[in-house]
């Protein structure tokens, strides 16, 4: 029985030292890891989703009120300026220009009037001026009498004041004349105002009306886009978005052609962000956009803001404590690990870092490291594995 007990106590102690010896192999033999390989001319990309919309989309009515007697143009249509869309009801209309135009024909025969007697005033004043003459002439001459002689001078007085007379009757009548050709051309404006036509060269997204409604002033009855102004509205984080600058390059992927990438640039950015959201707002425009649209449709923007010609990049899930400049991973430094913070600068839309600095000389940065390990211990270098 004692031997059977001193069999297992040794049994015992053999296996804890095979066990001790193999956690000592373990935790002491060199650790084979793989290392951060330079890359050489790595494009840096920004996401933002996005949607399809146009700068210049125009909801175009009447300026008058009436019932819609005419479409010439439905959903779809490509336009030019000046094609007429649709028309009002005119009759009421064409009546009030009929008014106007008899009201200027007669303000024309009135000044016409007023200048004929303008003309007999001054013809008369210029016989009553040529009588005076004569009677004073007389007067020197103890020809007539000196009462005939003031007769002659008053009247060539009255004929005076009835000249000035004509005269502002003329100018009574010609104002006559130009309130009635200026109510003339606003009824033919308002008449006019019964046809709508395109203002810019457009396709028409929407029709909103049809034949019949009595339509009232300022009600939409197309929805306009101008095609060349098509663009895509991307949202992209801020924390991304500094270095995005108009006329950089971007890729746009629609959801409806996932399978085409389309190139573009950026157009504008929003000096305003959102608030809410946190997210800046960028247009990108295709340099061949399809001739085919949806306003609306969701879509995926990739910018390349920087190319780097020769970098190193760290995933990010590698990097502790990282506040978005700095942070710590593990490097190889004379064979054995440590512990190093390093900066970084651009971030890859796969989600790498380019380490900028804080790397010593000789040092490379390792990858895939266990929680468990441990400053200090001896590594191995694994086979680099092409990307």
């Amino acid at each position: 029985m004692k031997r059977k007990s001193v069999l297992y106590a040794v049994l015992a102690l053999v296996l804890a030292a095979i066990v001790a010896a193999g956690y000592q192999w373990q935790t002491t033999r060199p650790m084979p890891v793989k290392m951060v390989q330079v890359e050489l001319n790595v494009p840096v990309r920004i996401f933002g989703l996005g949607t399809v919309e146009a700068r210049v989309v125009s909801l175009v009515g009447f300026e008058v009120s009436a019932a819609l007697v005419e479409l010439h143009a439905d959903q779809g249509d490509l336009v030019k300026k000046g094609d007429v869309l649709a028309k009002l009801h005119t009759a009421e209309q064409e009546a009030k220009l009929n008014i106007a135009q008899t009201a200027v024909q007669s303000a024309k025969a009135q000044h016409g009037k007023a200048q004929a007697a303008l003309a007999r005033a001054e013809a008369v004043l210029l016989q009553r001026k040529a009588a005076d003459s004569r009677q004073k002439e007389l007067v020197k001459r103890k020809l007539t009498s000196d009462q005939t002689a003031e007769e002659a001078t008053r009247d060539a007085g009255v004929a005076a004041a009835d000249v000035e007379v004509a005269r502002s009757e003329v100018e009574v009548a010609r104002i006559q004349m130009d309130s009635a050709s200026s109510q003339l051309a606003l009824e033919q404006t308002l008449l006019d105002h019964h046809k709508l036509m395109a203002p810019f060269d457009a396709i028409i997204v929407n029709r909103r009306q049809e034949l019949g409604a009595v339509i009232r002033a300022g009600d939409p009855i197309f929805t306009l886009v101008e095609p060349d102004t098509v663009w895509v509205k991307a949202h992209v984080d801020e924390a991304l978005a500094g270095d995005i600058a108009i006329g950089q390059l971007a890729e746009v992927k629609l959801r409806s052609r996932p399978q085409t990438t389309l190139k573009a640039k950026v157009e504008r950015i929003d000096i305003e962000s959102d608030r809410v959201s946190e997210e800046r707002i960028v247009y990108v425009k295709c340099e061949q956009c399809p001739a085919s649209f949806n306003l609306g449709e969701q879509a995926e923007v990739f910018i390349t803001v920087a190319t780097l010609e020769k970098a190193l990049l760290v995933p990010e899930i590698e990097v502790a404590k990282f506040n978005g400049h700095t942070g710590e991973t593990w490097v190889v430094e004379n064979g054995a690990l440590a512990r190093r913070t390093l900066t970084f600068g651009h971030r890859t839309e796969d989600a790498r870092l380019e380490v900028l600095g804080g790397l010593e000389d000789g040092a490379r940065i390792a990858l895939g490291i266990p929680a468990s390990a441990r400053v200090g211990r001896f590594v191995s270098v694994a086979e680099d594995q092409p990307k």
